[in-house]
């Protein structure tokens, strides 16, 4: 048998999932997330599922991670010191940035702008000057920037981060840059070449995409080294494969080379796992909603492929990363709820509990009230969490949850925790919104994906605000991210700086300079022993009309540049298409330009066997008791089913209440849950049953 393992850290539990790939069998565990350092948690659920299945750890042949430990760095502000060298006179690009502040009208006076992650100090500029068609201006002065160089390793720099102007058009002085800097700083010390992370134009984005990659580079590096250690020491055999930020895997050596494209790496899982169950129900358009401990991810899923964005944004930073385009709001089942003394408002979020001290109902010394409080005393949570794991206090949740009644005029302890409850799904209502009507998307066209340990509770009122039908719940909700990890292939992207108008350019230039960039993302799946025939690329152009400041990333089929003309054409015809649904206009008078041309090898899926779940266990047979729940101002009489006693076809009636090991999912009244045939409930509104 080959066992193919994904795991999944969050901010408070982490997530393992063990498919047996010929059977299509799973076990799952969830476990404590530990942050002082991840991988105490991650072999410890690893060691719990090898156990509930029987095998031992060199049983596993594979092993796929999604990780925040880049993401955490950055939004800690834990990672390395970085030396930075650009060209002399762009010492301060950093500080310049884009001069865009956030906020309203008064942003610029109340935002407290961050601290670049390489300090003024630590930067310095190489006399040297490329022009945009790629010629040398002025040569690299050698001995000035070698001197430089000593004077930031006397400085004390972790990291080396090298952003010239116009590199992407000739790369020649950023390379020996680096060369010059291997010899005066060490092997210790990670480089990082814009020209090799970013290869495009645009010097802040380039800049601040290098930087932020030297900057977590250290500790990601330390973080796979640790775990690939251990995990040959407990007897695992097996390449470790870490995911992208867009979906994609990547080995280790990759990983550690470019962890900037690893900072949305956990999220990405989610919707990579929810394309997945989402196909085996039936379904191609659909909103996720990942809602774990500490924040909720949402994204939006067209004909079976999730949106792939060009920005990843991590707390403050903007970083140019391709990434599945996920939106982020502080809402989570840690989520604390507050009453502000100047408003005595109430107010959920962003501050979390996380996994220490936890909700106070976890009973680990938390007292603040927190989401999963207020959902224990509505009566949607049973009395334990991951499969027993942890106990859940009542009585504390009450408690905790009455001073958000004391303090307000709400009354009773059920009608604060309603409220808390309330706010929370709305904080989430507006993320969604974010990446389906604000994006030119209908989102009573899609279905909606609720997963993560706390998603299942809120789908069914998410799904009414939305009108977003039938709400997916999977199997195993609480770790489809890990499900993500696993079932999801290797991928590398390459790109090429055009600039070029369509008039100016033709198919045949074009395709020719695709095949070359195709060629260059295959050579690193290759390296991981892929065959060309089993990869597939896909290819995509960066486009805008002539003098804009921003572009729209266009899909496009390379066989359409085979014929002269057809292949310009169909990018302008994508790219009008697209703009018309974004901004609700077009500019006829005015020319095309490509900006980018890129090409992403993905290799092939994992012959993972979908579970399916067998015709003949009713809900009378999986009823496992009663109690009362607080819906809309009153008590309402529940039914408590165990999901693993439910079979294909079976339809439950809400008002209910569905457990299992790592989630828990509420059907409203007046709405239903059937039991799809691959496992995933589908909640609809009893009406259009």
């Amino acid at each position: 048998m080959t066992y193919r393992l994904g795991v999944d850290v969050g901010g408070t539990f982490t997530d393992v999932l063990l498919i047996d790939t010929d059977t299509g069998g799973t076990w799952r565990v969830k476990t404590a997330s530990t942050p002082a350092d991840q991988s105490v948690g991650v072999l410890h659920g690893i060691r719990r599922v090898c156990d509930d299945a029987g095998i031992a750890m060199a049983d596993i042949g594979e092993v796929l991670h999604g990780t925040t430990v880049a993401t955490n760095a950055i939004l800690e502000q834990k990672g390395a010191t970085v030396g930075l060298v650009t060209t002399k006179g762009f010492e301060q690009v950093l500080q310049i940035a884009r001069s865009f502040v956030p906020g309203g009208l008064a942003g610029w006076i109340i935002w407290p702008k961050p601290e670049p992650l390489a300090a003024l100090e630590h930067t310095v500029g190489a006399v040297e000057r490329v022009a945009s068609d790629g010629s040398v201006v002025t040569r690299l002065d050698e001995d000035a920037i070698r001197a430089d160089l000593e004077r930031l390793r006397n400085a004390g720099i972790e990291a080396l981060c090298v952003s010239l102007i116009n590199s992407f058009a000739n790369a020649d002085h950023e390379k020996t840059i680096g060369a010059i800097a291997t010899e005066v700083l060490g092997s210790d010390i990670g480089i990082s070449l814009s020209s090799s992370v970013l290869p495009e134009l645009r010097e802040y984005e380039r800049t601040v995409t290098t930087v932020a990659n030297g900057y977590v580079q250290p500790q990601v590096a330390r973080y796979i080294t640790t775990l690939e250690a251990e995990l040959t020491d407990g007897g695992v055999a097996c390449d470790l494969k870490i995911l992208r930020s867009d979906g994609g895997l990547a080995s280790v050596g990759a990983a550690t080379a470019s962890p900037v494209n690893m900072l949305l790496s956990g999220p990405a899982g989610g919707v990579t796992g929810a394309a997945w169950v989402a196909e085996q129900a039936g379904h191609r358009d659909f909103l996720t909603f990942d809602m774990g401990g500490t924040s909720t991810d949402v994204a939006l899923v067209q004909d079976g492929v999730p949106r792939i964005g060009r920005q990843t944004r991590v707390g403050d930073l903007d970083v140019r990363a391709a990434s599945v385009d996920v939106r982020t709001v502080g809402a989570g089942g840690g989520s604390i709820a507050h009453v502000p003394e100047l408003t005595r408002a109430l107010r959920v979020g962003p501050q979390s509990a996380g996994a220490d001290p936890g909700p106070a109902a976890y009973g680990k010394g938390g007292a603040d009230p927190t989401v999963t409080d207020a959902n224990l005393v509505l009566g949607y949570l049973p009395s334990t969490l991951a499969g027993g794991e942890i106990e859940l206090d009542v009585e504390a949740a009450r408690t905790a949850v009455g001073r958000i009644a004391d303090a307000t005029a709400l009354g009773s302890v059920e009608a604060a925790a309603a409220g808390i409850v309330d706010i929370v799904n709305e904080n989430m209502f507006g993320a969604l919104r974010l990446v389906s009507v604000q994006q030119g998307f209908d989102p009573r066209d899609f279905a909606l994906v609720a997963f993560g340990g706390a998603g299942p509770l809120h789908a069914n009122a998410l799904g009414k605000l939305m009108g977003s039908w039938p709400v997916i719940i999977p199997p195993s909700p609480g770790v489809l991210c890990a499900y993500g990890d696993a079932t999801t292939s290797l991928r590398d992207e390459s790109a090429r700086t055009w600039i070029r108008q369509l008039p100016d350019t033709s198919d045949s230039e074009i395709a020719t300079a695709f095949d070359e960039l195709a060629a260059a993302a295959r050579t690193t799946l290759r390296a991981e022993g892929i065959d060309d025939g089993d990869m597939v690329v896909e290819f995509a152009a960066d486009v805008r009309y002539h003098g804009q400041g921003f572009e729209i990333p266009i899909p496009v089929d390379r066989e359409a540049f085979d014929g002269e003309g057809a292949g310009l054409s169909a990018i302008a015809s994508a790219f009008d298409t697209e703009h018309d649904r974004l901004f609700g206009f077009l500019l006829d008078t005015t020319a095309h330009e490509v900006v980018t041309l890129r090409a992403t090898a993905s290799g092939p899926r994992p012959n993972v066997t979908p579970d399916t779940v067998e015709e003949g266990g009713s809900v009378a047979d999986a009823t496992v008791g009663r109690h009362r729940i607080w819906v809309d101002g009153a008590h309402h009489e529940a039914v408590v089913i165990d999901r693993a006693l439910l079979g294909a076809g079976a339809v439950v009636d809400g008002p209910a209440v569905i457990t299992e090991m790592d989630s828990t999912t509420l059907v409203l009244p007046d709405h239903i849950a059937m039991v799809h045939p691959s496992g995933s409930l589908l909640i609809t509104p009893a009406e259009e049953a």
